[in-house]
C-alpha cells in the first residue's frame, strides 16, 4: 500500500434545496487521502512513489481550488455566469494560471477557465469521493480514499483491478508508448 499523500483544496460551494446552514453560500479547505495498492516495483523498492501519486491527482483535482461548486440545477449557476460574463472573466483571465484540463463525468463537469466545477448531486464528501474516484480510477491503483472538509468526513474502499506499467528505474507509471515521462526508461 503506498503512503497516502494529501491534496488541500479550498472550495466554495451551498446545498441547494437544503434546510439548514448549508444553503447558504459558504467555503472550506478539503483534505483528500489517497491510498494506492500494487505489487511492490523491485527497481525502487515501493508501491508508487507519492509525489508522484500527488502529481497525477492534482494535475486533474486542481480544477476544484478554488472554485465554485454548483449543483446543475441550482439557481445560483446562471446568476454567477452573467456576472463573470459581465466581468469578461467567464472564459478565463489573464492570472487564472493553476487549473487543470477541462472534464465532463457523469458527476460533474470541470470549466476551468472560470473556475467553477458543476455538479449532478449535492456536493458532500461523500458525492467528493465519487467524483474523485471516476476522475483517477484509470490512472492509480486506489484502494481507499478519504475526503475531509469542515467537520465533515468520509471514507471509501475499492477494489484494485488495473494493472499500471511502472518504470523500474524511479516507479512511476509508463506513458501508451511503454516509455517513463519522467526519466525516459523504455520498456524493452
Amino acid at each position: 500500500m503506498g503512503f497516502p499523500p494529501h491534496t488541500l483544496e479550498q472550495y466554495a460551494h451551498r446545498f441547494y434545496g437544503f434546510k439548514g446552514e448549508a444553503q447558504y453560500l459558504h467555503g472550506h479547505t478539503g483534505v483528500l487521502t489517497i491510498e494506492v495498492e500494487d505489487t511492490v516495483e523491485p527497481g525502487v523498492n515501493m508501491v508508487f512513489p507519492c509525489n508522484e501519486i500527488q502529481k497525477t491527482a492534482w494535475s486533474v483535482l486542481k480544477n476544484f481550488d478554488h472554485a465554485l461548486i454548483l449543483r446543475e440545477d441550482d439557481p445560483l449557476l446562471p446568476a454567477v455566469l452573467k456576472v463573470y460574463e459581465e466581468q469578461g472573466i467567464r472564459d478565463g483571465a489573464p492570472q487564472n494560471k493553476m487549473k487543470g484540463p477541462a472534464f465532463q463525468t457523469e458527476l460533474a463537469t470541470a470549466y476551468p477557465d472560470c473556475r467553477l466545477v458543476v455538479t449532478k448531486e449535492t456536493m458532500t464528501v461523500e458525492g467528493m469521493i465519487k467524483i474523485v474516484y471516476e476522475l483517477l480510477k484509470d490512472k492509480l491503483n486506489i484502494a481507499k480514499l478519504t475526503f475531509t472538509s469542515g467537520v465533515n468526513a468520509a471514507s471509501a474502499e475499492f477494489t484494485t483491478q488495473n494493472r499500471i506499467e511502472r518504470c523500474p528505474l524511479c516507479g512511476i507509471a509508463l506513458n501508451e508508448n511503454g516509455v517513463c515521462p519522467k526519466c525516459g526508461y523504455k520498456k524493452g
